[in-house]
């Protein structure tokens, strides 16, 4: 590692943790700066081009430690199990391969939930080429569900994930990562197969009208409501 790829790293550790921490608009890059060692409070700027440089070498480097195993998982799925593991997996495994203690889920949660960053979690979380074609394998396993229920469980996918690692992260000792991808993987698979309680309410509205209107016909004289009486 060169030494200007030392300085960028140390650069996203400090930003990923106080990020994190604080908020990313409670974070001045200049504090960012002195955090990581750097005599140069312009280093952001230089290193990265600004803060919006900067939080996107963030996601990247998340997201590039995910891909090939995000596509080798995919490329085996047969179910809709699998479809999820291929998303939920890659990322339990890579906060498990991170010092103790982390920052990286917490800082991806931060990014979710910030109105000034969220479009750039979206993009490359939610719509990322891999997660969409996790999503899309899903969906497509999905017919005994309305096409609609189907979509919007589907985006709470990416939402479940980050905000469940998060929550996890924050434990005082660290998390038994493999334990949680696994109960990730099988809580979003069930989440997506669950039956609609809502077609299912539809359902018994129209029987139920149909009942009604059998009912009707059944006591209805021979000749019909309409025929004069003879």
């Amino acid at each position: 590692m060169t030494r200007s790829d030392a300085q960028r790293s140390a650069l996203l550790d400090a930003a990923e943790r106080l990020f994190a921490e604080e908020g990313i608009s409670g974070v001045s890059d200049r504090r960012i700066a002195a955090d990581a060692g750097h005599r140069n409070h312009s280093a952001v700027a230089y290193h990265f081009g600004g803060r919006a440089g900067l939080l996107e070498a963030l996601v990247e480097r998340h997201t590039r430690e995910l891909h090939d195993s995000m596509r080798d998982r995919l490329e085996r799925s047969d179910s809709v199990l699998d479809d999820v593991r291929a998303l939920v997996l890659p990322t339990t495994d890579a906060l498990d391969a991170l010092p103790w203690p982390s920052w990286r889920a917490r800082f991806l949660a931060t990014l979710v939930d910030d109105p000034q960053t969220r479009e750039l979690a979206r993009t490359n979380l939610e719509l990322s080429p891999l997660a969409s074609a996790v999503v899309r394998s899903a969906l497509s396993r999905l017919t005994e569900l309305d096409p609609a229920v189907a979509q919007g469980r589907a985006r709470l996918m990416v939402w479940m994930v980050v905000n469940t690692c998060a929550d996890v992260e924050r434990a005082p000792q660290r998390p038994d990562w493999r334990a949680v991808g696994a109960f990730l993987s099988d809580a979003i698979a069930g989440m997506l197969q669950a039956p609609s309680s809502q077609e299912r309410s539809v359902g018994a509205r129209r029987a139920a009208v149909a009942g009604r209107g059998t009912m009707a016909r059944a006591h209805e004289p021979a000749g019909g409501p309409s025929d004069p009486p003879g």
